[in-house]
């Protein structure tokens, strides 16, 4: 039931930035998405089922969000600039990403083991969602992998491109964690990016 579940994964979110998630109730969060009780733990199993996919489902959107910014330009340095924004921008607004992208679970937020965990679940969403949830470190693999691949073309030698994507990604973080001030992460980014650096993101996306 593809819709029920995001119904119900809609439901979660909101009640979770309304209240702490341990005064979360199910039987509350299968009444605002208009669906049984039954339906929701046939769906997840239990409230850390429910915990685990919606952290699944988030980390999902944002990584689809950094393929939108790498595909919305079409010079290099502005896609990768346009990741670090997504990325500040994304944390700012969803508690689950922020938390995610720094590690720091606070006490109102659920706390599912990044590890996978134990399924028998029917439903193929829920299996995933049962498996690893990803770490921080992950994240910064993830983002990067992606840049490149968008950014690399036919060019061989990717070693430069790797790095200065690297580079921006911790950058983005490190916005996360400590927001800067005037120019935030726009003026950051482009400064890291030196010369050298353009140079490589121009030679891996030429020819």
């Amino acid at each position: 039931m593809p819709a029920a579940r995001e119904s119900l994964l809609d439901a979660a979110y909101t009640a979770l930035v309304r209240r702490a998630w341990s005064a979360v109730r199910m039987v509350d969060v299968a009444a605002v998405a208009g669906v049984s009780r039954q339906t929701l733990y046939n769906e997840f199993g239990s409230k850390e089922g429910l915990a685990r996919a919606l952290v699944r489902r988030e980390a999902d959107a944002y990584l689809a969000g950094v393929d939108r910014a790498l595909a919305a330009h079409a010079d290099a340095r502005e896609r990768l600039v346009a990741t670090a924004e997504w990325t500040a921008s994304a944390a700012r607004s969803n508690v689950l990403v922020r938390a995610m992208l720094t590690g720091c679970w606070s006490e109102r937020l659920p706390s599912p083991t990044l590890s996978a965990v134990p399924s028998s679940s029917a439903v193929p969403a829920q299996r995933r969602a049962d498996g690893p949830l990803p770490s921080p470190s992950d994240f910064v693999a993830l983002v990067r992998d992606r840049a490149v691949a968008t950014l690399s073309g036919s060019k061989a030698d990717t070693s430069e491109l790797v790095r200065s994507c690297e580079l921006v990604v911790r950058i983005a973080l490190s916005c996360v964690s400590a927001p800067p001030g005037e120019g935030g992460v726009t003026d950051l980014v482009k400064a890291a990016l030196t010369p050298s650096h353009r140079l490589g993101v121009q030679r891996a996306t030429s020819s």
